[in-house]
């Protein structure tokens, strides 16, 4: 078992967007599932029976879904990145991710539709930043929702 795995408290729909996450990302599957009991259910303020945790995998990933009631919603202080080898990759995460109520947002950052957000950028986005014209990497960078790899690049190259 690894030392660190991140939990994610949601309201009522942990196993939903576990399922969501394990159809999206390749290497990810659906571990434990875990029920209120009786005496967790009356403290949790959940139905007994419904799912308290739901443990699943993103690529290799370890994380813990956690229906722990409305008293606590995600922000953006906590994301996860999505490094993305090509533009087909971005697009196809930026889709899944954002679909079905989820929110598109700038600079590459998104909210899915339980509100976590996420970054999906190209593993490129670290070099052409240090390049000589990081500054108009930047600049473009800074229009976009979706990041465009050959936009970035068409800046790092700009003289």
């Amino acid at each position: 078992m690894p030392k660190i795995t991140p939990n994610l408290w949601f309201d009522t729909r942990a196993e939903e967007a576990a399922n969501l996450y394990v159809s999206i990302f390749p290497n990810s599957k659906i571990g434990t599932i875990a029920r209120y009991s009786e005496a967790g259910a009356k403290a949790a303020g959940q139905p007994p029976g419904a799912v308290m945790t739901v443990t699943f995998e993103l690529d290799g990933q370890p994380f813990m879904g956690l229906n722990g009631g409305p008293m606590f919603k995600f922000s953006e202080a906590v994301s996860f990145v999505v490094n993305c080898e090509t533009q087909a990759e971005i697009d196809r995460y930026w889709e899944q991710l954002s679909s079905g109520g989820g929110q598109e947002g700038p600079c590459g950052w998104l909210k899915d539709r339980f509100g976590l957000s996420w970054q999906i950028v190209p593993t490129a986005l670290g070099q052409l930043m240090k390049g000589p014209n990081a500054q108009q990497v930047m600049a473009a960078l800074l229009k976009m929702k979706k990041l465009d790899i050959a936009t970035l690049q068409q800046a790092a190259e700009s003289a």
